[in-house]
């Protein structure tokens, strides 16, 4: 369980999700449980009726930013410039008033450190340092390149949706690609579980006595690295921000000790409720970095059940589902998922595993 090889399956390129459904709810589910193995095909909007009164959804209310920018070297070559540490460079702004962050490149040739890119006649980035392939980049205009960037930029999509190279993301991404509950900019990645919650069944949810608390953990680069080593033990994840409010780890605590299920909406929610839990299952409030890498073998101290995508092959996100189930009956699960034509990643279906 802990060869590379052990977590691949096959996808037909098909199905891979190039669009959201046009109702996000409508959107299929496959319902695993973990005790019985029992395996059932529904759709999102049947949620209500699956959970218990009285489970606490956590989700992460991080919002994409548009983080890819377009821009020119001093000789006119054109430049990809896409920002990787939105928090890290808001963070640097509050202490020194300029954006400094680090960011990934495609040019023709890697930029040399000093080397500038030229976005407009006011906006620039200073290369100021390279290294491992990844740039970082001093921004000048400060508070003027955030609001450049949240008019001029495009979203990250994944790149297996496909979009025009040229021209990037269509309008409808800048809403699709956002839960309706996100609030807090800093991800270059959606929570995809996340995507498919409507107001309407959140409002159902609650009826039903389902209450919902946030956290924030900004979906980084991280998301997009493939794990290089045949041994995944050996791999090791990017660090991420998180804010976990004291509200919400006070209901969150509440709920462990009254004996209520914590449903976790997306691995982006399982990792930060397990970073910040005790061997009781208890969080703490706070704000840091989380670098939890959960794979086979993990004790699980928080998280009851979660809710999910489809995930990549090889991917850690894989990895994590699989050691909070099994890793190969959810290999099982995902061939069923494939030979009922489920739409996979990220504006594809979800799973519910309790």
């Amino acid at each position: 369980m802990f060869d590379l090889s052990d977590y691949t399956y096959d996808l037909p390129a098909d199905l891979i999700a190039q669009k959201p459904c046009d109702v996000r709810s409508d959107s299929r589910l496959l319902h695993i449980h973990r005790q019985t193995h029992a395996v059932s095909h529904r759709r999102f909007s049947d949620l209500p009726g699956l959970l218990e009164p009285g489970d606490l959804l956590v989700v992460n209310d991080t919002r994409v930013i548009p983080a890819r920018l377009f821009g020119k070297k001093a000789t006119g070559g054109r430049v990809e410039v896409l920002i990787i540490d939105y928090a890290q460079g808001m963070q640097h702004l509050e202490k020194t008033g300029s954006f400094r962050c680090e960011c990934l490149v495609r040019a023709s040739k890697m930029p040399k450190t000093g080397s500038v890119v030229y976005f407009t006649d006011q906006i620039t980035g200073r290369v100021v340092s390279v290294r491992d392939g990844i740039c970082e980049i001093l921004f000048s205009g400060g508070q003027q390149f955030v609001a450049y960037l949240k008019t001029a930029g495009s979203l990250p999509l994944p790149p297996y949706i496909r979009r025009d190279p040229e021209t990037g993301p269509v309008p409808e991404d800048r809403e699709n690609y956002q839960t309706v509950y996100a609030q807090n900019d800093g991800a270059v990645a959606a929570p995809t579980a996340g995507l498919h919650f409507t107001k309407r069944l959140m409002a159902a949810l609650a009826k039903k006595k389902i209450d919902m608390v946030h956290l924030t953990l900004h979906v980084g680069y991280g998301t997009f690295v493939p794990v290089r080593v045949k041994d995944i033990r050996e791999h090791r994840i990017h660090s991420e921000y998180y804010s976990l409010p004291a509200g919400a780890a006070q209901k969150i605590n509440e709920a462990k000790d009254q004996g209520r299920r914590v449903v976790a909406v997306g691995t982006t929610s399982v990792r930060t409720l397990e970073f910040t839990a005790d061997d009781q299952g208890r969080v703490a409030s706070g704000t840091g970095m989380c670098d939890l890498y959960i794979y086979p073998g993990y004790r699980f101290r928080c998280v009851d059940a979660v809710i999910t995508n489809f995930h990549l092959p090889e991917s850690t996100l894989l990895m994590l589902v699989s050691a909070f189930y099994d890793r190969k009956k959810m290999l099982d699960a995902y061939a069923a998922a494939v030979a009922e034509k489920y739409r996979f990643f990220s504006y594809g279906d979800a799973m519910l595993i309790e």
